[in-house]
């Protein structure tokens, strides 16, 4: 038995902390769950059913979104998309994305998918402690040049148990957790008149160029753009 997106959207209507949305091979929503429609700002489901990203987001990042879009309408499957949403109230948070071809009759007929907010890490789990001095020092070292081998031993832990432990009690994996500490730094740090090239290095990113499409692939806006939609 197949469940249809209109049976989904409710039950995805319910969960305040999972956006679900389907778009068609136009970039249109045909569906989006209450979370979505809210964190845009709006109240009614119709005002993003038949709307595309660049009409609900800012400009630059809805660009990006729909390049992402036909990226999944030409086949791939975008799996646990560490990504930055920003809404119209400018606020911001981290999320995970997950995007699939939507198949109508054996056809790639839209995309379907859903962003769920980052939790809280699993403080239970029996090497939380570990893990956590890790965490610390990767907060205190994320412009440096930092070797997964090395934080391994950090957690007295083999490489495979790290990075295991470490993705079952953060949701993510070492190097996302690292991409994620360079991006923040980095959007704190473009609120200020430093340099784009200069922060990239301070965040720990080889150059401009590898700063960019880094910051683009997280914020779905380059650090210029961003730095001029927050100083606006």
């Amino acid at each position: 038995m197949k469940i249809s997106a209109d049976e989904l959207e409710p039950l995805f209507d319910v969960l305040p902390d999972v956006v679900f949305f389907v778009k068609d091979t136009e970039g249109r929503y045909t569906h989006a769950n209450l979370t979505l429609v809210r964190r845009l700002g709006l109240k009614q489901r119709n005002e993003v059913i038949g709307k595309d990203v660049t009409e609900l987001f800012p400009s630059a990042m809805g660009g990006s979104y729909a390049a992402q879009d036909q990226r999944v309408l030409m086949g791939e499957v975008i799996e646990n998309q560490l990504e930055v949403h920003m809404f119209a109230n400018r606020a911001s948070g981290w999320c995970l994305t997950c995007k699939r071809p939507l198949l109508i009759r054996g056809k790639i007929g839209g995309v379907i998918g859903i962003s769920r907010d980052l939790g809280l890490p699993d403080g239970r789990h029996p090497v939380y402690d570990r893990l956590k001095r890790v965490l610390t020092y990767m907060q205190d070292h994320y412009g440096d040049a930092i070797r997964i081998p090395m934080l391994a031993e950090l957690a007295e832990l083999s490489v495979a148990q790290f990075e295991r432990h470490f993705r079952r009690v953060f949701q993510l994996t070492p190097q996302q957790v690292l991409i994620k500490l360079r991006i923040e730094a980095a959007m704190r740090m473009l609120h200020t008149d430093d340099s784009v090239a200069s922060i990239g290095i301070a965040c720990g990113f080889v150059d401009q160029s590898a700063f960019a499409r880094q910051f683009k692939a997280t914020v779905g806006m380059t650090p210029s753009a961003y730095r001029s939609l927050v100083q606006a």
